[in-house]
Parts: C-alpha cells; structure tokens; sequence
C-alpha cells in the first residue's frame, strides 16, 4: 500500500493500527513481524526516552522522534504500550502540562502524517487510552489479541517440544 503503483491507483497510504491485549500475546511480536515481512525498517518510539527535566525538551525530544521516522519511511513506527506514555497526557498538572503537550505533538502528527510511516501502537489496557487517539483518522484500525485457549495452547507447546527435538506426544 506504500507504493507508487497503489497511490496511482487512488489507495490511500494506510496510517496505523492499535494493538490492545493483555501481556503475553503477542503484540510486540506482531510488530516485528509486520515489519520484516513488509521489509520495512522498524523504529521504537520509547516514552521514556523522549521525557526530559529541561524545560521544553521532551516536546522537541518527541518532534525529532518523529522527524526521524519520516526521515527513514517507508518504515513501521512501534510505539509500545502508548497508555503509559501518554498517561500523564489526562492530568498534567503535576508536570507543568508538558506530558499533554508531548501527548498532543504525537496526535497531530498522527493526524497529519503524509510520509509513509506506519504505526503500530500496543497497548494492554484500553481504558486508560483517551478517546482522541482511538478516534478514526488517526489509526486505521484497533485489534484487540488475546491470550491462547486450551487447544491453542497445546498447539503452541508441540510446536515448542518439536523445536526441541522431543516428541510432543510423550
């Protein structure tokens, strides 16, 4: 869908999914995988890296981020666990409103991102999510991963005993 060939064709370049589940089940992983079977580069946006004591660096910390994603698209942009980077986003007063104002930069690019940048957001509790991410336009879709029933389960552990060379079956 990134391809000259799709926007020809009048496809809209897709802009994102959310992944929400409890841990465990595979939404990191699903990232990865997203990104190498697209072959696409993957980028981690690390909340805490982009929080910053200075006055006015975590929201330029969070613009370069993002910068540097658009600089290197096509690519697929894995922000892990977005509820608690953006958790200080509802109440800021705590931190002058700088987590609001990080929480902000990244809904608007969201919203206004033209390059090619996919994003993969996970997320283990959606009640914590503020509404204004989960609004359309901003993410294609949500998935909700859950965990393993017992026939899933039991399929999951032959695979693992036959990577070991044992006999699921004993």
């Amino acid at each position: 869908l990134f391809s000259e060939s799709a926007r020809r064709y009048g496809l809209p370049s897709p802009k994102g999914i959310l992944l929400l589940g409890p841990p465990g089940t595979g939404k990191s992983l699903t990232a990865k995988i997203v990104s190498n079977q697209w072959k696409l580069p993957l980028l981690k946006l690390d909340f805490g890296k982009i929080f910053s004591g200075l006055v006015g660096s975590s929201e330029e910390n969070m613009r370069q981020a993002l910068k540097t994603a658009e600089a290197l698209s096509p690519t697929v942009l894995w922000v892990d666990e977005i509820e608690k980077g953006i958790a200080g986003g509802k109440t800021s007063s705590s931190d002058g409103g700088t987590a609001s104002r990080v929480f902000g930069s990244l809904l608007t690019w969201m919203q206004e991102n033209k390059s090619t940048v996919f994003v993969i957001a996970t997320a283990n509790d959606i009640s914590k999510l503020p509404p204004e991410l989960l609004r359309k336009g901003r993410l294609d879709e949500i998935f909700f991963l859950d965990l393993p029933n017992e026939n899933e389960r039991k399929e999951i552990f032959r695979i693992h005993l036959r990577r070991k060379k044992r006999d699921p079956l004993k």
